[in-house]
């Protein structure tokens, strides 16, 4: 089949890439030249893993190209819109200006029995207003639209296209029925649930998900926080509560907070569509606030593991991403973490595998590093802020050896207290015992220079 694919961001072209690869031809539309041009020379614009070979390889078996015109969208089986609905500015509803200047420039090209599919994460009803537009542009067409949303993990994309839990098709047209499941046919072979439902449904079923799982992921951090207070571990909690089959253990790790670019303004859109019909979302409203209120608060932590006193102090943090093996910074818990240590006088270092040019538009007043430990020296405390697997087994002693102080704020708890404990760190994590996790620090150590001081007055200043 042929499909024209409108944008080519990170749903379109994952999206793109894995159809091509199924053994569809498909055509990646966008607007920005610079973007195309780019994509033409093999440089993909976001990091995935797996997506550059992906492309690469359906590129040459010539099943993907890209364009800046969607000059042959006529001949296409399926056209999809994968553009970019972000928070609009001042209400918090969902931006739909980019998809309905897509559809508008669209509506003349499109053949008379077109199949248009919104991917593009929209507020219910958007299906009907696109309706309304090609029929104001196309009166004696018969063009069929469908809601197709996209349940994609960054870091885990590619993954998910291929292996998804289930694929929602939001229509009531047999015609168009046909089409997606063509599209999906390959598909089968892993037993992929295909849910056909009404087109407003469909809308709604991919805000509900992701306002679902961002419950889930601040119910697990509010319960952290009194597993603190009480003496109780969250680990240990959201095993015992993960065993049971009704809730399940995905999106039980306590943290810093949820970020990226689907959970923050997701929520936010699914409470302006339920405040526009009258209908009150306390949950998801009091999700959204406690998250917010969260990312900042993690601040306290590292000033509390530094004995109240941070003013003048130097913090590594590690990662910058809103989670691991994706560059997006959208959102992430790093960027108000770091805010509010610069604001309360301390001194940042930070490196992320990916992240560093994305954020430093949002955090300029931070020194950016090259590797784990080149941020860590001099540093008085280290914060894990995102999981990357990089920071998963760092060498504690060669960490020690850099630092000021052997302070650690681990906000993934990706280590164990023992451990920590082994190698004379103090250590504060989210969810755990005091007992365990917060540590007496050791003496500081130094790495020595050829022209350092004598090790008793390198301790003095540390001290």
């Amino acid at each position: 089949m042929r499909v024209t694919m409108i944008g080519a961001g990170y749903v379109g072209l994952v999206s793109g890439a894995c159809f091509a690869d199924f053994g569809h031809h498909v055509t990646c539309v966008d607007k920005d030249t610079r973007r195309i041009a780019a994509l033409k020379r093999g440089e993909i614009p976001i990091f995935e893993p797996g997506l550059a070979e992906l492309v690469e390889a359906n590129v040459r078996q010539g099943r993907l190209e890209f364009a800046a015109e969607a000059t042959r969208v006529a001949e296409a089986d399926a056209v999809m819109i994968a553009v970019g609905t972000p928070s609009r500015r001042g209400d918090g509803h969902a931006d739909l200006s980019f998809v309905f200047d897509a559809v508008r420039e669209l509506a003349p090209l499109l053949s008379g029995t077109a199949i248009v599919v919104t991917k593009s994460t929209v507020p219910v009803g958007t299906g009907d207003e696109i309706e309304r537009i090609l029929r104001d542009k196309r009166p004696d067409a018969q063009i069929q639209v469908v809601s197709n949303p996209e349940f994609l993990r960054e870091g885990a994309a590619i993954q998910d296209f291929k292996h998804p839990d289930r694929i929602v098709v939001g229509t009531d047209d047999a015609r168009a029925r046909e089409v997606l499941a063509e599209l999906y046919r390959p598909l089968y072979l892993n037993a992929a649930p295909i849910l056909y439902v009404g087109r407003r449904t469909a809308e709604l079923i991919k805000y509900a998900s992701n306002a679902f799982l961002a419950t889930k992921i601040t119910f697990i951090n509010e319960i952290a926080d009194l597993c603190e207070r009480t003496g109780a571990d969250v680990q240990d909690v959201a095993r015992g509560m993960g065993l049971d089959n009704r809730i399940g253990g995905k999106f039980l790790h306590a943290g810093p907070g949820f970020g990226g670019s689907c959970f923050p303004k997701d929520p936010t859109a699914l409470l302006k569509t339920a405040h526009d019909h009258g209908v009150p979302l306390r949950i998801v409203e009091t999700v959204t606030a406690v998250n917010e209120q969260r990312k900042r608060a993690m601040a306290r932590k590292v000033v509390a593991a530094l004995d109240e006193s941070i003013r003048g102090k130097t913090v590594a943090v590690l990662g910058l991403t809103f989670k691991p093996n994706t560059d997006d910074t959208r959102d992430s818990p790093a960027i108000p973490l770091i805010t509010a240590l610069r604001d309360l006088g301390a001194t940042v270092k930070s490196y992320d595998p990916a992240g560093i040019e994305q954020a430093k538009p949002q955090l300029p007043d931070v020194t950016y590093c090259d590797r784990a430990y080149e941020a860590a020296e001099g540093a008085d405390a280290v914060v894990i802020a995102t999981e990357w697997e990089q920071f998963r087994a760092l060498d504690l002693d060669r960490l020690r050896c850099v630092m000021v102080r052997p302070v650690i704020v681990d906000l993934h708890n990706i280590y164990r207290a023992d451990e920590m404990k082994r190698a004379n760190f103090r250590y504060l994590t989210v969810g755990r015992p005091a007992a365990e996790c917060f540590l007496e620090p050791a003496a500081p150590r130094r790495r020595k220079t050829a022209n350092s001081k004598s090790i008793a007055a390198e301790l003095a200043e540390a001290l």
